[in-house]
């Protein structure tokens, strides 16, 4: 399979960090991120096998490896008594730690993943039928149902990996959020982008 110039720039960055933070999560024998991991090296593969017949853009494949890279830095680094994934970077809500890191990461990353849904939709759609309204917000709830796979996926973890750093309930309920925003976002710069691309008189509802 022969990958363009800019692929293969791509893939050179997500195996660097891949393998420093492999070594890392190793090293401190952090089962959690041993299993991400394992996680982002199956859709790295994935993405690498049907990149020719998907075609994904610069924008989806930059994005997928900046997630990749702050997921793994989030549980690896550490900052004062915890880890990068705790920090909080502006206090918003009262009792509640917003915005964190971790927040960031979940806006970024199923941002993202709304992209991918977009992407992967798009062909499959009937020619000459394009209700934005109604495609977007489909496309909403699917990167949100990454989201919530995400969840059940960390989810998992705790249940077989107790000591986990994954959080309870609110934190729970505070990614699903943050995926929320992130998927309107996505949404949002994809109108933004379709609106320059076709001349107002196509605009469609």
């Amino acid at each position: 399979m022969l990958l363009t110039r800019r692929e293969w720039l791509i893939l050179v960055v997500n195996a660097a960090y891949v393998s420093i933070f492999s070594v890392i999560t190793v090293r401190r024998l952090n089962f959690e991120f041993m299993l991400y991991v394992g996680v982002i090296l199956l859709v790295g593969a994935l993405v690498v096998w049907k990149q020719r017949t998907v075609g994904f853009d610069g924008v989806i494949l930059w994005g997928l490896t900046l997630w990749g890279m702050m997921h793994l830095a989030g549980g690896n680094i550490t900052v004062g008594d915890g880890v990068l994934y705790g920090v909080e970077f502006v206090s918003l809500v009262p009792n509640y730690q917003v915005i964190r890191y971790d927040q960031v990461v979940h806006l970024l990353g199923f941002g993202v993943a709304t992209l991918v849904c977009h992407h992967l939709l798009r062909p499959h759609l009937k020619e000459h039928v394009d209700h934005w309204g109604t495609l977007s917000f489909l496309i909403v709830l699917m990167g949100c149902g990454f989201g919530a796979l995400n969840e059940i996926i960390e989810f998992l973890a705790v249940a077989v990996m107790p000591e986990t750093g994954v959080g309870g309930y609110e934190n729970t309920m505070l990614d699903l959020v943050f995926n929320l925003i992130g998927a309107a976002l996505a949404v949002a710069w994809l109108a933004v982008r379709r609106s320059a691309r076709e001349p107002s008189s196509q605009t469609v509802t």
